[in-house]
């Protein structure tokens, strides 16, 4: 979690180019540095975001946020109103207090971002999940994070443990709460001031971390805030392509994902119009960049793929549009350029992060940067980056594959509840050990080679093959199982299994789709499998997934 590198000093000489030090054998980023608060100053994310807001306001009766689908709008004044009158409402309803969790499972409304920042306002750390997750993973969740409270809609409630308090956002008496203060000493002298330190936790976001299950990413605000630094710097350097109008974003991305809660923040922090979409639809979404003038998405690389693909695009005016923001996987040369032919004005920008480094950690900046197709970009302002050989524990120099290690502002706090990963994925002097099999060439761009972790990203969405081969080790007529990436130009990979049948049964690749299906979120769900007389492992017993990957791949133009 530490901001630089407190070893490095002005003797150290570093490659301008690559930004690599030989004595240090760290990777520096070649970015003007962040200009951050100093650690001991009081600050929450909140407070930081806001500060920017009005340091720069947009004009007079800009929206804040859109839906959509209603076109319901709400004006920044009434936001910052709305914050105001919920943090006062549920200081004076329950014992919320600063460090408290609140679990937040919730599709994205208009509600939610209000809902977010009035937490985050009073101290407590906020905790959303995937309302599409099951019963099991909402369970284990839970445990993770012992929350106090839960924020639910009147559909996600019944997944919640009955024990666990709860307040609705789709009711009359939450929409009650954020139109007006129940306090007497009017809506700005109604929120009690409460000091909130820059290392104190502010989210819990889940992530399937480098290896199993899922885990509790412990972020704390000063991590928060270098995100939002990082984010805002950005778009302000992009910002000439939008001079022609108010910047407008399409909200894609889930705020329970950490890349969705940091845009919103970003967003917000500099005054741009948010447009919510509650559940993604691939026309309702070109709909939206025309009606709302959109300017700016964040995608995952599918979404790049149907665009370069669709023959929709003829049907809407989306001349808006300046600036596409990729992240989950790197795209193919092919696919941009099939993409540049059709929208010619919109520039992609490709990065890297994880939940673990609170978003980016690399991204392409500008035109030039971005013409490197397979890179993911150079280090993100005041990041470091080592090169780590896995079997001798050597930093490389640049041109040499080994596991990427990140140290900077953002790296996270640890795993809540889990010690162990804590220990095994933070080493002592602050550096993350990401799991990714990657290098950096001379100029600086980090390019990602393999996952040493072996997660499978299923539209930038992270699931873990082991939960679910427990799963499907769970069923009686199932012997053994393996879940291996399967590529897919859609989605980028989906999971697979290959399956050992107990003797004598039947069961059929639709029944083990199914068992899976009801048990996990959507897109953990088994999308192919087929069925082997045994699960290749070495001698040690770890599974042999690259043979199941060359398997699959040579009978992919087979059913299986």
């Amino acid at each position: 979690m530490a901001d630089r590198n407190p070893n490095f000093t002005a003797a150290h000489s570093v490659d301008p180019r690559s930004g690599f030090c030989p004595q240090t054998k760290i990777f520096h980023s070649l970015r003007p540095p962040l200009s951050l608060p100093p650690i001991p100053q009081p600050l929450s994310v909140i407070e930081h975001a806001l500060t920017l807001l009005q340091s720069s306001p947009p004009p007079a009766n800009t929206s804040v946020l859109v839906d959509s689908n209603s076109g319901v709008r709400v004006s920044y004044s009434l936001f910052i109103r709305q914050i105001r009158n919920l943090a006062s409402n549920l200081q004076a309803l329950t014992s919320l207090s600063n460090g408290q969790v609140a679990f937040i499972l919730a599709p994205t409304s208009l509600q939610v971002p209000v809902l977010l920042f009035a937490l985050l306002s009073l101290g407590v750390t906020i905790s959303p999940a995937n309302p599409t997750g099951s019963h099991s993973e909402i369970a284990h969740q839970v445990r993770l994070s012992k929350p106090v409270i839960a924020f639910a809609t009147s559909s996600t409630a019944p997944k919640l443990p009955r024990e666990l308090a709860k307040i609705l956002i789709d009711s009359p008496e939450f929409f009650s709460m954020i139109i007006e203060s129940k306090r007497s000493g009017g809506v700005d002298d109604g929120v009690a001031q409460v000091k909130t330190n820059q290392s104190d936790s502010a989210a819990i976001l889940y992530s399937s971390g480098t290896t199993g299950q899922v885990k509790g990413v412990l972020l704390t605000h000063r991590n928060l805030v270098a995100a939002n630094a990082v984010a805002h710097g950005f778009q302000l350097m992009v910002s000439s392509k939008e001079k022609e109008r108010h910047p407008v974003f399409l909200c894609l991305l889930p705020l329970f994902h950490v890349f969705g809660f940091i845009m919103l923040i970003r967003a917000i922090s500099r005054g741009d119009t948010v447009v919510l979409m509650q559940k993604f639809d691939f026309g309702g979404m070109l709909r939206a960049v025309e009606k709302y003038m959109v300017t700016y998405i964040s995608v995952a690389p599918p979404l790049v793929v149907a665009l370069a693909k669709s023959e929709l695009k003829v049907k809407y005016d989306l001349s808006s549009l300046r600036i596409l923001g990729c992240g989950g996987a790197p795209l193919g040369r092919e696919i941009i350029e099939k993409f540049h032919e059709k929208f010619p004005n919109v520039e992609i920008t490709q990065g890297y992060g994880l939940t673990e480094s609170t978003a980016g950690a690399s991204r392409t900046l500008g035109s030039e940067e971005s013409s490197n197709t397979s890179s993911v970009g150079r280090l993100c302002e005041s990041m470091e980056a080592k090169i780590v050989d896995p079997a001798s524990g050597e930093a490389l120099s640049p041109g040499h594959k080994g596991e990427l290690w990140l140290r900077g502002p953002g790296i996270m706090k640890g795993y809540v509840g889990d010690d162990k990963a804590t220990a095994e994925t933070l080493h002592p002097e602050g550096w993350l050990r990401t799991g990714d099999l990657c290098y950096f060439d001379s100029d600086g761009f980090l390019y990602i080679v393999d996952r040493l972790k072996e997660l499978i990203k299923y539209k930038a969405y992270q699931v873990p093959p082991a939960e679910l081969e427990h799963l499907l080790q769970s069923n009686p007529e199932i012997v053994d199982a393996a879940v291996i990436p399967y590529p897919d130009e859609e989605a980028g990979e989906i999971p697979m299994a290959y399956v050992v049948r107990k003797p004598g049964s039947n069961i059929t690749e639709a029944q083990v789709i199914d068992f899976v299906a009801k048990q996990v979120a959507p897109y953990k769900k088994i999308r192919r499998a087929s069925f082997i007389n045994a699960v290749p492992k070495s001698p040690s017993g770890k599974i042999l997934r690259r043979e199941l990957v060359k398997h699959a791949l040579s009978h992919g133009s087979h059913k299986l």
